[in-house]
């Protein structure tokens, strides 16, 4: 069932349960009552990235407190998108970009990784976070994608699970069109691997290249910003071996 994208959707923690009516935090108030300007009755959709997505309504039991009663589920929870999302770090505005269309595009799982290039910082995971789930209200996705503590991508590489393929994006490679390489990928289990702007250092190059669970894979004849080459990569591959396929 597609999203509806004329209502107002809010990420919310409470559980869905039809007629039970749940408080709202001051910041969500805040955003329905000043920004919005909703009114009593008003309708809008939830979601808690549990229980599916539910038409809800407004009710103020006080002039500065807003109730959600939930009155009807729109869509069930669907499954967890499992493609990860492995990205260098970029500056804070690219970074916030970044994080939103991977959302869209399907990511799963965000995993910063420190390469020897980097040139942005992780920061605060709980700010990634925050954009994913903004991402999600947006977009229509009712799982909210998990974003994960950044690691030195020796150390991730060292206690990879072999049984999820990376799919590396590597400006170097062989040929330009990267639909070659990924029509010889059988793996269900995928990952995304998109380097920083200064790109993967030589080593790090021979190292994925020397692993038998990583695909090199280009992206064209341009040369692509950081932030791009992420949202092409991820078209790609959802394109070629992932959901859109």
């Amino acid at each position: 069932m597609r999203a509806n994208y004329r209502m107002q959707r809010l990420f919310v923690e409470a559980e869905l349960v039809e007629a039970r009516a749940f408080a709202t935090t001051p910041e969500q108030f805040n955003y329905l009552a000043n920004v919005l300007r909703l009114q009593e009755d008003a309708e809008l959709l939830a979601f808690n990235g549990r229980d599916g997505e539910w038409k809800v309504k407004v009710s103020f039991p006080t002039r500065k407190k807003i109730d959600l009663v939930p009155v009807e589920q729109t869509r069930p929870q669907p499954e967890a998108s499992d493609l990860h999302f492995l990205f260098a770090p970029l500056k804070v505005g690219r970074m916030d970009y970044l994080v939103q269309k991977a959302v869209e595009m399907g990511a799963g799982i965000l995993q910063p990784v420190v390469t020897q290039h980097v040139q942005g910082k992780i920061g605060s995971i709980e700010r990634l976070q925050a954009n994913a789930t903004e991402a999600a209200e947006q977009c229509g996705i009712l799982s909210i994608p998990e974003v994960r503590d950044g690691v030195k991508l020796r150390n991730l590489l060292e206690n990879w699970d072999p049984k999820r393929r990376i799919i590396f994006c590597d400006e170097d490679s062989g040929t330009q069109n990267p639909v070659e390489a990924l029509a010889e990928v059988k793996d269900r289990s995928l990952a995304l691997l998109v380097g920083p702007e200064g790109g993967f250092s030589e080593d790090e190059r021979q190292l994925l290249r020397g692993l038998p669970f990583v695909t090199a894979i280009p992206l064209g004849p341009r040369i692509l910003r950081a932030d791009t080459a992420a949202v092409a990569a991820l078209a790609v591959v959802q394109a070629t071996i992932g959901d859109w396929h």
